[in-house]
């Protein structure tokens, strides 16, 4: 894929010195899921609307399909659709009306056509002639991302799309993100639904105080360096971890039927062999294994944790 977003040396530092962005370098594919992941206040929504136009950067340099954000602002920001979090809408507007409003912002002739394959599209079309205020939340952002995609942009910001919204709906929002994806739009998303970046991403960002700390495809980095748990029941159930295993730091759940074994699935000598021949040592009967992956939640604390620390350090 092509890179359709070129980020190089972006800085934004605020006028009370606050560093917002610190020297960020990264590039979005055409065509690609991009979740961007980070705790409150690490960068996100700057970096985001540094994108956009709405901030300006203090250094660097944003293209949008080799257009610079700056000198060519007009044609970079026509390509860009962006869906914000808080649910901000004129209150007494009918949703057609709405929806084609903002295509008429954007410099773009009425097509009625389209705004109505767009409202069907998104579940909308028999509220067409409703009033914002009468829309349940998630029909409202529903209606935000068919003003984000009135003027037929090429790519789209979704800042936490499924925030406040029910499971259900959020799985009609990835089916929704999924299709546009299939039409070619190129999507970003922030979010802090760790299993929304795993569910529908195909690349992940972690960004912490300011900075990118990780850039990598969502499958590779779960497998790279997600760890595995190897769980075993127990027929018996037991006090406490015996003394011989001890070394192998075992998790034991409250009811004593169950201990956890954390491991490496990368390393050559996991652990698993000795392990198992040591319970058996002990005399312990086991009843069932399993394993489990690590979910890219694990590896975002733990990167977060990481960069938090070696910040601290210096």
């Amino acid at each position: 894929m092509n890179n359709y977003i070129s980020i190089n040396n972006l800085s934004k530092i605020y006028s009370n010195k606050f560093k917002a962005l610190n020297d960020i370098d990264l590039n979005i594919r055409q065509g690609e899921i991009f979740a961007l992941l980070g705790p409150n206040g690490a960068g996100k929504s700057t970096l985001i609307n540094v994108i956009c136009g709405i901030v300006s950067p203090t250094s660097g340099k944003i293209t949008v399909n080799n257009f610079d954000i700056i000198s060519n602002y007009r044609k970079a920001r026509s390509l860009i659709g962006v869906v914000p979090q808080e649910l901000t809408l004129e209150a007494f507007e009918n949703v057609f009306d709405n929806v084609s409003y903002s295509r008429g912002l954007y410099g773009k002739s009425p097509n009625p056509h389209y705004i109505e394959s767009l409202l069907k599209e998104l579940s909308l079309w028999d509220k067409k002639s409703n009033r914002l205020r009468e829309l349940s939340g998630g029909m409202k952002r529903r209606t935000l991302i068919a003003k984000a995609l009135s003027h037929e942009p090429k790519i789209l910001f979704l800042d936490e799309p499924t925030a406040s919204v029910d499971v259900e709906l959020r799985k009609d929002m990835w089916k929704i993100i999924n299709k546009l994806k299939s039409k070619g739009v190129t999507i970003i998303l922030t979010t802090h639904y760790i299993e929304e970046a795993e569910e529908i991403a195909d690349r992940v960002g972690i960004i912490n105080n300011g900075k990118i700390i990780l850039v990598d495809e969502k499958d590779a980095l779960l497998k790279k360096m997600g760890q595995k748990k190897l769980i075993i029941d127990l027929h018996t159930s037991i006090k406490s971890i015996p003394a011989l295993l001890k070394k192998y730091h075992l998790e034991l759940n409250t009811e004593g039927n169950k201990i956890t074994y954390n491991y490496d699935a990368k390393k050559e000598n996991t652990g698993i062999t000795s392990l198992l021949q040591t319970l058996r040592d002990e005399g312990l009967k086991l009843k069932d294994i399993n394993t489990e992956q690590s979910s890219l939640e694990n590896i975002f604390i733990n990167l977060v944790k990481g960069s938090n620390d070696e910040l601290a350090g210096r």
